[in-house]
Formats: structure tokens, C-alpha cells, sequence
């Protein structure tokens, strides 16, 4: 996958640590307007999914957790209305080496929240788990497109395909805050989660390390419990081996290029005409198969 080149991304200039405020809405209605005005009568606003009631499961557990912990990123207004990325830390026990930092990234397009479902999914498991966790820090960014995600559309607010703006000195507030993150925190590897609303199975890009097609096999091979792999040699425009595509979009959320130690990178993707109960177990199963083949590929790294 071609990108561009890497550069440190400007820190945004929000301040970070201020905490969004409710925006006022005047819903006042003209009454019995004529014929002539009917069309310049006030609407009110569509309605719009709320971001706290998808994380309220994230933020119960991390309220009582002693490895999750609530830590919001960023601010940016848009339309008169502060919004910040949410953000939940899970530190798992203490391994015997360096800690592993993964990002896990969910919700770039704001149609698509059921990665954003099983990350829920996913840290319950590793809260009745916590040594499948053992020796990393995972970072996870259930909701990267909030206004998306309350507009229900793909694209922000602004109109703009996040998962095509990164490394492109694009303007965009979400992506500035997101490359800062992936820039700081020097992941070891870099997972996004998506729904795939054309596909009959689950199937996944690799791009980064070479040993990422290692952890995305049996990441799908896993998730095969709930949801058949797309075979087909062809998807989404790309050249596919049973479900891995190791080619993919221009501006996609990852690393940046050139880095000495590139992380593994992962995108799978669910089919979104499936149940989304069985998306939610795909993922989550597979997210729990990657730590676990992370760690044994590490091993025997150390080994040889």
C-alpha cells in the first residue's frame, strides 16, 4: 500500500483537557405560515445517535476496572457543538518483556459502529480474562468519527471520507488528533475495525510487518465460528487470498511510512448484512487471537 510520506503532524490546537460543552438549540416553529413562505418554515433538526449511550457499557466497566481506564482525546467544535475523541486505555498485568502497544481504531465511518460494539465485547472478555491482555497496553478508539457516527453517515460532518485523509496534511481535526496518537505512541501494531455492507463474509488487509498475514490468518480462522470468509480473488477492487488483502486504499488510517520498525497493521472487516450480534463475536474473538498470536510470534522471535 503506497502512502505518503511521514512527517510529525501539527498538534492541534484545542485545548485538550477542556470538556465539551452542551450546545443551546432554538426549536421555535412559525405558525400557519402561508402558501408563499411555506418553504422558509423552521424545521427541527433530525434526530441524532447519541455517542454516550453507545460507550455507556465502556464506561460502567472502566468506572469499576482495575486495567480500563477512561481517558478522552482531543477536542474540536463543529457546527457550534465541542465533540472529543473517546478514548479507553486497557493495561493488562505485567508481562516478563517490553509492554506491546496496540491501537485498536473502530467507527472511522460513522455507519459502521459495530466495531465500536465489540470493543465493549472484546474488553469484557479480557476483564473475565485479564492474562490474555498479560504484557500489553491497548489503546482503543471506539468512536473515530463522531459526527459521522451521530449523522449515521460514512463521511463527518464536513462531508469528508476520514479513512482517506491520513498523512495528507489533511485539516481535518479527527485525523490530526489520530496521526498525533499514532505518531506519540509508536504502536506495535495497528488494528482498524469495519463493516463491509457489500461482502457475504469476514475478510481483512494487512499491510506494515511481515508477520501481519501470520496474525490475520488465525484471526480469521476464528472468527470463521461466526461468520463465513469471503474466498472470492477478488474484493473491494483488490486481488484477495482467502480473505487477506494486502493491498489497499490511498489515505487509510495507519502508521506512517519509512518508519525503521513498522507495526503489524490489520483491517478486518465484517459483513454488515450479517447479525450484528455475530459481527460483534467475529471481531471480538479475533481481537483476543491476535494478542494471543502476538505473543507467541514474539517468543519465538527471541528464540531464533
Amino acid at each position: 500500500m503506497q502512502q505518503a510520506a511521514a512527517t510529525p503532524p501539527q498538534k492541534a490546537t484545542s485545548n485538550p483537557t477542556k470538556k465539551p460543552t452542551k450546545p443551546t438549540m432554538n426549536c421555535t416553529m412559525k405558525t400557519e405560515p402561508t402558501i408563499a413562505n411555506a418553504s422558509q418554515v423552521a424545521r427541527p433538526l433530525p434526530e441524532r445517535r447519541a455517542v454516550d449511550r453507545l460507550l455507556a457499557q465502556l464506561d460502567q466497566i472502566a468506572e469499576h476496572s482495575e486495567h480500563l481506564f477512561k481517558k478522552p482525546l482531543g477536542q474540536f467544535e463543529e457546527g457550534g457543538k465541542n465533540y472529543a475523541l473517546p478514548r479507553y486505555v486497557y493495561l493488562g498485568p505485567k508481562g516478563g518483556g517490553e509492554t506491546v502497544r496496540i491501537g485498536i481504531f473502530a467507527a472511522i465511518h460513522g455507519d459502521e459502529p459495530e466495531g465500536a460494539l465489540a470493543l465493549t465485547r472484546f474488553v469484557a472478555a479480557l476483564e473475565k480474562n485479564p492474562e490474555l491482555a498479560k504484557g500489553y497496553c491497548l489503546f482503543l478508539y471506539p468512536i473515530c468519527n463522531p459526527t459521522g457516527f451521530e449523522d449515521n453517515t460514512r463521511h463527518s460532518r464536513n462531508g469528508k471520507d476520514l479513512n482517506r485523509e491520513f498523512w495528507r496534511d489533511s485539516q481535518e481535526p479527527e485525523v490530526r488528533w489520530l496521526e498525533t496518537e499514532v505518531w506519540t505512541h509508536a504502536f506495535d501494531g495497528i488494528i482498524n475495525l469495519h463493516s463491509d455492507n457489500t461482502s457475504e463474509g469476514i475478510y481483512g488487509y494487512v499491510a506494515g510487518a511481515v508477520l501481519s498475514e501470520n496474525l490475520l490468518e488465525p484471526a480469521l480462522r476464528e472468527a470463521e465460528q461466526f461468520l463465513p470468509r469471503n474466498l472470492e480473488r477478488q474484493i473491494d477492487g483488490f486481488a484477495s487470498r482467502n480473505g487477506i488483502i494486502s493491498q489497499g486504499f490511498e489515505g487509510v488510517l495507519r502508521a506512517p511510512q519509512n518508519l525503521k520498525r513498522p507495526p503489524f497493521e490489520i483491517t478486518l472487516e465484517t459483513p454488515q448484512k450479517a447479525s450484528l450480534h455475530r459481527q460483534v463475536e467475529a471481531f471480538s474473538i479475533a481481537l483476543q487471537t491476535i494478542l494471543v498470536e502476538y505473543r507467541y510470534l514474539m517468543a519465538i522471535a527471541q528464540n531464533i
